[in-house]
Parts: C-alpha cells; sequence; structure tokens
C-alpha cells in the first residue's frame, strides 16, 4: 500500500499523513471541459489540488491528479461532468477557502484534497451545505460526517493481507512497528485485522524511529520473535524508511524469511529497487490489481508523456464512481456514495462505507528472486475470495 503521505523532507521523518505546506495562490478555479447537453445536465466537480505551495514536489502532484481526473472524464460514456479546478497549497486555510468558493460556484460534491488537515478542513466548510468530500487521504481519522477517505487504509490492507496469512497457516503474528504516530496506527490496523481473520497476536514490538533506534533494538525484536512462536512477522516500517535496515537486521539475528513469514503494510515494490534487497525476499504485501494499474500507466504515458503519480489512480477512481453514479441518475448524497456494489477504477473494485473509509479489492503480492510474483489475485467483485 502506498501511502497518502507528506514527509518532512527527510528521509526518516514521515508521519501518519503530512500535514503543512507553504504560501498559497488565489484560489481561481480552472474551466473544465465543456459538459454535453443532457436531460439532468452536468455533475458540478470541484477538484482540490496541492498546487500553490511553491513546492515542485506538490506542483507534479496537482498535475498528474488533475490530468488523471481529466483522463477519467473522458473514458465516461453519456456522462455529463462539469471539473473545475482549485488550489489548496496544501495548506488546511486554503482548502476550507476552495471548498467555500466551489460550494458557491455550485459544485454538487468536492473531490480532493490530498493531505489529511486540509480535507477535514474541506469537510467543515462543506457540511453546512450538505456536500460530500471525497479526500485522496487514507487517514481513518478524518473519515465520517461528509469526509470519506480514497486512499487505500491500513485496515482494509492489513485484514487483507492477514486473512491470506491465517488461510496459510500463518495464525501466530509478531507485531513489529515504529515508533511514531504512523506505526502506531498500523500496529493497531494488524491487531484488528488478525483478530478479524481468525489469527493471533503472539507478541508485539516496537523500535525508536531512527537508525541507532533500530539496530539497538532488532536483537531483542528477533529474540522475542522466535521464542513467541511467531510463524509470521506483520511489518509497519515502509520502503522509504525503517523497512531495508529492520529486514536485514530480523534476518541476521535469526528470523529467517525462509521460514517465518515476513508481511508488509505497505508496498513493498516501490521503489523498484527495494526489491533486490535481501531481507524483503519471500516477503508478501498487498497491492492493486497490477494488470489494471499497469494499462492505466500506460495510457497515462502516452497522453501525457510521463509516469502518473500513484495518487493519480486515486483520483481516477473517484471520478469513476461520481460518474457510475450519475450514469445511475443518482445524485451524490452519503447513501449513494456507499451503495454495496460498489464501483471500479483504475485500481480495482472499491467501495465507500458509511463511517467514511473504503474497501478495497487487493491482490496479494509475493517478493521472489529480485521480483514482484502475485500469489493471489485481486477479487473482481465483493463478495468472492479475498473478501
Amino acid at each position: 500500500m502506498f501511502s497518502v503521505l507528506r514527509t518532512a523532507r527527510k528521509s526518516l521523518g514521515k508521519a501518519l499523513l503530512a500535514l503543512s505546506a507553504v504560501a498559497l495562490a488565489a484560489c481561481q478555479p480552472s474551466s473544465g471541459p465543456a459538459p454535453s447537453a443532457g436531460a439532468n445536465g452536468p455533475v458540478a466537480v470541484a477538484l482540490l489540488v496541492p498546487s500553490g505551495s511553491g513546492q515542485a514536489s506538490d506542483q507534479l502532484l496537482a498535475r498528474s491528479i488533475e490530468n488523471a481526473a481529466r483522463m477519467a472524464i473522458s473514458d465516461l460514456a453519456g456522462v455529463q461532468i462539469d471539473l473545475r479546478v482549485y488550489p489548496t497549497a496544501g495548506q488546511p486555510a486554503q482548502a476550507s477557502t476552495a471548498a467555500q468558493q466551489a460550494i458557491a460556484d455550485g459544485a454538487q460534491v468536492i473531490l480532493g484534497p490530498v493531505f489529511a488537515e486540509e480535507a477535514n478542513a474541506a469537510g467543515l466548510a462543506a457540511a453546512p451545505a450538505g456536500i460530500n468530500v471525497l479526500s485522496f487521504s487514507n487517514n481513518p481519522a478524518i473519515a465520517g460526517g461528509n469526509v470519506f477517505v480514497l486512499g487505500p487504509t491500513f485496515e482494509n490492507t492489513a485484514r487483507r493481507l492477514a486473512t491470506y496469512a491465517v488461510r496459510n497457516g500463518r495464525a501466530q503474528v509478531m507485531i513489529i512497528h515504529d515508533r511514531n504516530a504512523g506505526g502506531e496506527a498500523g500496529r493497531a490496523a494488524i491487531q484488528s485485522g488478525v483478530a478479524s481473520a481468525g489469527g493471533r497476536i503472539v507478541a508485539t514490538g516496537s523500535y525508536e524511529f531512527s537508525q541507532n533506534g533500530i539496530v539497538q533494538a532488532i536483537p531483542a525484536l528477533a529474540a522475542q520473535a522466535r521464542s513467541s512462536g511467531a510463524q509470521a512477522v506483520f511489518l509497519t516500517a515502509d520502503t522509504a524508511g525503517a523497512l531495508p535496515l529492520v529486514t536485514q537486521l530480523l534476518s541476521e539475528n535469526g528470523v529467517s524469511p525462509a521460514t517465518t513469514q515476513y508481511i508488509g503494510l505497505t508496498r513493498w515494490d516501490i521503489p523498484a529497487a527495494t526489491l533486490s534487497l535481501p531481507g524483503v525476499q519471500g516477503g508478501i504485501f498487498a497491492m492493486p490489481d497490477p494488470a489494471l494499474f499497469a494499462q492505466y500507466q500506460a495510457r497515462y504515458q502516452s497522453s501525457f508523456g510521463e509516469q502518473p503519480h500513484p495518487v493519480s489512480a486515486i483520483a481516477y477512481d473517484g471520478i469513476a464512481a461520481i460518474g457510475a453514479l450519475a450514469k445511475q441518475g443518482r445524485g451524490m448524497d452519503r447513501a449513494s456514495l456507499t451503495q454495496g456494489a460498489g464501483f471500479v477504477g483504475v485500481n480495482g473494485v472499491f467501495r465507500l462505507l458509511p463511517n467514511g473509509t473504503n474497501e478495497r479489492g487487493l491482490a496479494i503480492a509475493r517478493i521472489q528472486n529480485n521480483a514482484v510474483t502475485v500469489v493471489e489475485p485481486a477479487p473482481r467483485s465483493f463478495g468472492g475470495a479475498g473478501f
């Protein structure tokens, strides 16, 4: 799972969700594609993107999100979308202003913004008007009321991985997590996922989120894993943070990935260089349907001459959901958005839940011989294997 995070501009400075940005551009919506005529008229969609912060990374992300949304609109047959784009600079205050302006401009639903605090601010601004916010965040703490999170959540990922592990004889699980907000959230998600899958947490350990903290903690954590009888070690570490060092040291301290299943709460295939690390060989993680996403990447590259940001696929999914409801003649109200049948996007099947979080169909992937192999495909509908 990739996380919708903002780093603290340092490789080991990552929180659960990003909170800060800098200065702000005026909130002037850009014109969307001209809506076609129809009996019900176009659905007015406000897209909130993090441009205007002065950060090149935010500008790239904003461009990728907008490109994906427009590509999704072009794929909708017989559906009318009036898309208007509003910059937020990644700032909660600007996101609030943008949401208010979008509603004044007639928005029926807000898609975005990216970061947790600005999504929360947009939701508060939109609540009096009864407008729902489909944010790109993956932070369940902001979900609920009129705010939905479209990003892949730890809870959904942990449940999928735990179910697979238990079904394959790895029911006794040790959790090893970062000692920070993201790690604690991941730990709680893994505990819940293992319990719902019928497994058992036999040990839990953590490390200070620093290189020295990891080096000092791993020998005791490895001993705990061996003595507890853990059949699997479920890690919250990600590739940009502690994962390379944690997996290497666990293996060197006698927790062999050949006998103890390593499970990753985050995506282990991004960046691709991670796949060559000795410590991750044999490890499993969850990912969106790779065939669908590869098609999306190829189309995006062909259309825009660059690779899409991973978050952009969530923007595509948001437009796909809005378009599906419009095609059914339904509104953007809570009951419609949370329909049980869900939606299909470039990340596969997904549905929005009444509590504001989401459920996504994920594949189980294993790293073997420096490459990713799908060992259990993503479900293509709700109610089948994988849910």
